[in-house]
């Protein structure tokens, strides 16, 4: 797991993209929940940090295709998954496995 932020830098429902491993990776804040996922559309490739985020989906700002933040599923088009990370906190620290 590597740290990549404080909890306290993503106000609910707020973003922070972070760069790990040559990659971005968009940090999303559900009611306290940390949650990790790629952020780029595998649509069409438009950044995920201006997408939409309720109710526990991030929807991409160019289609709008909602994505669940858990397991990077879309309801929509089962054949396009956003690839999501596994979050751990520790104190304030978020922590991500980037493989």
């Amino acid at each position: 797991m590597t740290p990549v932020a404080k909890v306290g830098e993503i106000p609910n429902f707020g973003k922070k993209v972070v760069s790990v491993s040559d990659r971005e990776i968009l940090l999303v804040n559900v009611k306290g929940t940390i949650f990790a996922c790629e952020n780029e559309c595998p649509h069409q490739g438009s950044p995920m940090n201006a997408a939409v985020v309720k109710e526990g989906y991030i929807a991409c700002p160019r289609h709008g295709y909602r994505f669940n933040l858990a397991d990077g599923g879309c309801t929509d088009h089962p054949d396009l998954t956003l690839k999501t990370f596994p979050v751990q906190i520790s104190g304030d620290d978020i922590l991500i496995d980037p493989a």
